[in-house]
């Protein structure tokens, strides 16, 4: 056959010769095509064992693929990951067929491995109201969180204590958002204004934004790639209006209000284009001067929430592992594209919707307005999304008590999550993308294992519900906030 190519694996089978003499089990052989995530394949079609590990398979693909540096990879038959060798699916395939080429994908794993947080390192006090959200800096070396009590508050997360509290919002503060260079947070809420802070000092940079007639839902800032200087910012309001912002002028530069309820999040793409969701059931794309691109209409609810798959990238900027500090403009404007295209690849941006409809809607926003997969199985509300940081899962939250696990490229269900015994707020990914921790009406924040697809810790600790919860971008420690008023640091 032509192309077929047989591989010298690099263990030798011959246990395998002992179990026929044995009239035990005998071997099986079949052709497996290995391609990547987009679907563009390696050219041979390879002849192996069915005892081949996973071991093999990863050092066959670093031999065809010439890596000087040897990768780790994952491997899937269809949303099957096969875990230990060949033979594992092989039990899965009704009819098999010796003659029949198996499309095997590979995706490539992070090389750096985030320990499971497994403790409560600290319960920090402060805020006098339930904090409503919480976010580490993309350089993990700041948090910052909002509360009922009016306050932005900044933690050192080194000796794990408040550092600065920012009272300058007179009414609950909904939402904060830190702009991917790392070096201001914005905030917004029920004042129906929008304010800047610098994380060193606490203190505001320039005047107030306002504009909105209702509070803000929803900020975000414009990718770091595309200006190298976080400049502008996007807001979502319960009037239905988006604002594109000059945060240096503090003056509005256009408004869209095309909406007709309430925002619920508004997203700055990668690709240079603004996404925002809405209670009036549709999803709009905007360009940054304001003009309306095209609707997704799709949903026959609320949509509650939106993501991208490159959302690691475009929320980390310039920053990866090592968190190494870049400080020329251009130098990081460059590290951040680089960044941003290899999370990218060679598709569109991929976009996920949860709505009130009980399910999620996969997109490709860039190109079609007609939905690419519908993804049925929630029983109640999907209020949170989020895809991995290597993009490959998409894990959603609902009023249901459980998580759902489905695959980033195609929207397939892979797994249901259960364990909590309330309403799931809220999820975040670690930045290997081997673990996903849960915040709950439980009271309860759970750690679940995505190669098991099984709960790993249970953490209690908060009095209440727990609102808000985020995995540093380093994944050295997990920050949690509560209707009981406390933010929690969790370590290893």
């Amino acid at each position: 056959m032509k192309g077929r190519k047989k591989v010298k694996l690099p263990e030798d089978h011959a246990h395998d010769e002992e179990l026929k003499e044995d009239g035990m089990e005998i071997e099986k052989r079949l052709m497996i095509r290995l391609r990547n995530s987009e679907g563009k394949e390696i050219e041979n079609t390879i002849d192996l064992s069915d005892k081949t590990s996973v071991e093999d398979l990863t050092q066959i693909l670093n031999k065809l693929l010439n890596n000087d540096e040897p990768q780790l990879f994952s491997f899937f038959f269809e949303t099957y990951e096969i875990k230990k060798s060949l033979g594992e699916f092989l039990r899965k395939v009704t009819n098999f067929n010796s003659e029949k080429v198996f499309p095997i994908t590979y995706h490539p794993q992070s090389l750096f491995f985030v320990r499971p947080i497994t403790r409560m390192a600290s319960s920090l006090e402060g805020h006098t109201d339930a904090i409503l959200h919480l976010g580490f800096s993309p350089n993990g070396k700041h948090l910052a969180s909002g509360s009922g009590d009016c306050t932005v508050r900044f933690w050192d997360i080194n000796t794990e204590t408040p550092i600065h509290t920012c009272k300058e919002h007179t009414n609950w503060v909904l939402t904060i958002a830190w702009s991917p260079d790392g070096e201001k947070l914005a905030s917004a809420g029920m004042d129906n204004t929008i304010r800047i802070w610098n994380p060193v000092d606490g203190k505001s940079i320039g005047t107030e934004m306002s504009g909105h007639t209702k509070w803000i839902t929803s900020l975000s800032w414009e990718p770091l790639h595309r200006t190298g200087e976080c400049r502008q910012l996007v807001s979502g309001s319960k009037d239905g209006s988006v604002r594109i912002w000059d945060t240096f002028s503090g003056s509005v530069l256009y408004v869209m209000t095309s909406h007709t309820a309430c925002v619920t999040k508004v997203l700055w793409g990668g690709e240079n284009e603004i996404y925002t969701s809405s209670e009036d059931r549709t999803i709009k794309v905007w360009d940054p001067q304001g003009r309306l691109l095209r609707d997704l209409i799709g949903h026959g609810h609320w949509v509650n929430t939106i993501a991208v798959h490159t959302d690691f990238a475009l929320r980390t900027g310039c920053y990866d592992e090592k968190q190494i500090e870049i400080t020329d403009k251009e130098e990081r404007k460059k590290k951040a594209l680089e960044r941003y295209l290899n999370l990218k690849g060679g598709t569109d941006e991929r976009l996920v919707s949860g709505s009130d409809d009980c399910t999620l809607i996969l997109w490709s926003p860039h190109t079609k307005k007609d939905p690419v997969f519908r993804m049925t199985g929630h029983q109640q509300p999907v209020n949170h999304l989020c895809f991995s940081p290597n993009s490959k899962y998409i894990i959603s939250a609902s009023f249901d008590k459980s998580l759902r696990l489905w695959d980033g490229f195609t929207g397939a269900f892979i797994a249901t999550l259960r364990g909590h015994v309330g309403s799931v707020y809220q999820v975040a990914w670690a930045p290997d993308s081997r673990l996903v921790v849960s915040a709950s009406k439980d009271t309860t924040m759970k750690v679940w294992d995505m190669k098991t697809r099984k709960l790993m810790f249970d953490l209690p600790g908060h009095s209440d519900e727990v609102y808000t919860v985020d995995w540093s971008p380093d994944g050295e420690r997990v920050a949690s906030g509560s209707k009981d008023r406390l933010l929690k640091i969790w370590r290893n």
